[in-house]
C-alpha cells in the first residue's frame, strides 16, 4: 500500500459509515489529536470512533511480532523445557526477595487506586492471591502436554488417520486489574501457545515486577524464547484495541467491565480474530418450596465471601414460603458481613418488600465502598426492571432479593434479566432440579454455591477467561477457559498400503 492510500487526516465532524447503513462522525477531540501513521477504528456494532496513536499501534505490533516468532520457536521445545519454566517461575514466586519486590510493586498500585476512588478487590496481591499463583503455576507443571496428543484415531483398510493436538497461535488477553494473571495465562504454553498481554492501568506497575523478577528469568532459565510471554507495557486503552486488531492473533481473550469488554469483543470480531469474552457476571439463586432454611442461609453466606464473577448478585423466593426464609437469606448475609467488618446491603422488588422488616428500611450501618467507608440503610428499594443489574461491591455484600410465583417464574426471570451466566437451585427435589436446567439459560447450574465456578476451583485448571451466555451459546466448549483448552486440531495419516485411492 502507498502512502497515498494511508490516512494521515482527520476532519471534524466528517462522515464514517458502519454497521452497513448507518454513519457516526468524527468527533472534534480526535480529529485534532489525530497525525499521519495514527490509525483509526470504527466499532462496527455501535458507531464509536476510536484513535490508536502510532506509538500504541508499533509497541503492540512489535509484541505481537515476537509472541508469533517465540510461537515458531516453540515447535522444537521439547516438554521437559516447558516443566522446567513452571518450575523455575513457581520457585520465583515463591522466594521471598522475589516476592518483597512484587509486593511494593502492589502496594504502590493499590495505594493508588484507592486515591483514585477505584475498586481494589481484585488488584491486591496478598497471601491468598499469592498462594492462587502458586497453585495455578503448580498445576500447569502437574498436566501432561497437550500439543502432539492424539485425540481420535480412525483405522482404514491400509491407512490411518490421526486427530492430533497442536498449538493455536499468538493468545492476546486484555484483563482488568488482576495481577494473577500472568500465572494463569502462563498456561498457554502447555498447549504449544504464546501470549501477549495488556493488563488495566491499576495493576500495570504489579505486572512489570512480576515480569521483571519473575516470568522473564523463568523463560530465560528453561532457554524458552522470551516472547512466549510478553506484557505489553502500556497504560493506554488504545493499546488494548491496537493488540485485538492485529490479524497475527489466534484468540482474544478479554475480561473486565460489560461495556469495556463488549467493545473489545467487536473490535477483535470486525478484524476476524476468534474471541473468549467475559465483562458481566452475577449468579442467580432460585429458591423452592421445598427449600431447607438451614441450608440456604449457609449457600448465601459461602457464595458472598468476595466480590468476583460468580459472587451470589439475586435471591429469588418462592411465594408459598417467602416470609419464612427470608430470614434465612438475611442471617445469610448478615455474618458474611460481619466476618467481612462490615454490615450487608439488600436490594429489594416491589414484590419482596412485604418479607422484609420495616425497620430495616430505617436501619443504617457502615459499609465499605472503593471510595471509602459510608453509611447507608441496609435495605433499599429497587424496581422489578432493575433485577439484573450487577452489584460492585468491595468489602460489604450486595445482594438483590425478588419474591415469585414459583421456579417457573424464576426461570423466566434468570432467562431474561441474568447475564446467563451461573444458576443455583435450592430444592430438595430431584426432578425439580432436572426441569431447572434443562430450562434455565445458563452454562454452569448448581444446587447451591454460586463460587464454585472457578477453573481453578473446580477443574484443577487455572482459568484465562470465562464466557457467559449473553451473546449466544458456545461452540463446542464450556464456559470456563483453560490453557490446555485452547489448541487446534491437526489430522496426520499413516498409510501402509501404496494402493490406497479415493
Amino acid at each position: 500500500m502507498s502512502t497515498a492510500d494511508m490516512l494521515t487526516a482527520l476532519s471534524p465532524g466528517m462522515l464514517v459509515p458502519y454497521g452497513g447503513n448507518k454513519y457516526t462522525r468524527v468527533p472534534d477531540a480526535i480529529a485534532a489529536a489525530f497525525r499521519p501513521g495514527d490509525h483509526l477504528v470504527v466499532v462496527q456494532t455501535d458507531g464509536s470512533v476510536l484513535h490508536i496513536p502510532e506509538a500504541q499501534q508499533t509497541l503492540v505490533a512489535e509484541a505481537v511480532a515476537q509472541a508469533r516468532a517465540a510461537f515458531v520457536t516453540l515447535r522444537a521445545v521439547e516438554e521437559t523445557q516447558i516443566d522446567r519454566f513452571y518450575d523455575r517461575f513457581n520457585g520465583r514466586l515463591a522466594d521471598e526477595s522475589v516476592w518483597a519486590q512484587i509486593a511494593a510493586a502492589n502496594a504502590h498500585d493499590v495505594a493508588a487506586a484507592q486515591a483514585r476512588g477505584r475498586s481494589t478487590t481484585r488488584l491486591l496481591a496478598d497471601t491468598r492471591m499469592r498462594r492462587r499463583m502458586l497453585e495455578a503455576v503448580a498445576q500447569w507443571r502437574a498436566l501432561p502436554p497437550r500439543r502432539g496428543q492424539v485425540l481420535d484415531r480412525i483405522a482404514h483398510p491400509g491407512w490411518t488417520v490421526e486427530q492430533v493436538a497442536d498449538g493455536l497461535g499468538v493468545i492476546a488477553f486484555v484483563f482488568e486489574g488482576r495481577p494473577n494473571v500472568f500465572a494463569d495465562a502462563t498456561g498457554v504454553l502447555r498447549s504449544g501457545n504464546t501470549a501477549v498481554m495488556r493488563i488495566g492501568s491499576d495493576a500495570l506497575g504489579t505486572a512489570r515486577a512480576i515480569a521483571t523478577h519473575a516470568l522473564q528469568p523463568a523463560l530465560a532459565e528453561a532457554g524458552l524464547p522470551a516472547g512466549a510471554v510478553v506484557l505489553v507495557d502500556s497504560a493506554e486503552r488504545a493499546a488494548g484495541w491496537a493488540l485485538f486488531s492485529q490479524r497475527d492473533v489466534a484468540l482474544a481473550v478479554a475480561r473486565g467491565s460489560g461495556s469495556a469488554v463488549a467493545q473489545l469483543g467487536a473490535i477483535a470480531r470486525q478484524a476476524g480474530i476468534p474471541v473468549s469474552l467475559h465483562g458481566t457476571g452475577g449468579a442467580w439463586m432460585v429458591v423452592d418450596d421445598t427449600a431447607d432454611a438451614a441450608y440456604l442461609r449457609q449457600v448465601v453466606f459461602h457464595s458472598t465471601d468476595r466480590k468476583v464473577c460468580n459472587t451470589l448478585n439475586v435471591v429469588c423466593l418462592p411465594q408459598g414460603r417467602a416470609a419464612e426464609l427470608a430470614p434465612a437469606v438475611l442471617a445469610g448475609l448478615t455474618a458474611r458481613g460481619e466476618k467481612l467488618g462490615y454490615a450487608y446491603k439488600l436490594h429489594v422488588t416491589p414484590q419482596a418488600e412485604g418479607i422484609i422488616p420495616p425497620a430495616l428500611f430505617q436501619t443504617t450501618a457502615r459499609m465499605q465502598r472503593a471510595e471509602g467507608v459510608v453509611e447507608e440503610v441496609l435495605v433499599a428499594r429497587i424496581a422489578a426492571e432493575q433485577l439484573g443489574h450487577e452489584w460492585e461491591w468491595e468489602g460489604t455484600p450486595e445482594v438483590t432479593l425478588t419474591v415469585v410465583r414459583d421456579t417457573e417464574e424464576a426461570v423466566a426471570l434468570c432467562n431474561t434479566y441474568s447475564p446467563r451466566f451461573v444458576a443455583s437451585l435450592v430444592s430438595q427435589d430431584p426432578a425439580a432440579h432436572e426441569r431447572f436446567f434443562r430450562t434455565v439459560e445458563a452454562p454452569c447450574v448448581g444446587n447451591g454455591l454460586t463460587r464454585w465456578l472457578d477453573g481453578q476451583f473446580a477443574l484443577q485448571r487455572p482459568e484465562l477467561g470465562l464466557t457467559n451466555w449473553q451473546e449466544g451459546r458456545l461452540f463446542a466448549r464450556h464456559s470456563i477457559l483453560t490453557g490446555d483448552g485452547v489448541y487446534t486440531i491437526r489430522l496426520r495419516v499413516h498409510q501402509t498400503d501404496p494402493e490406497i485411492h479415493q
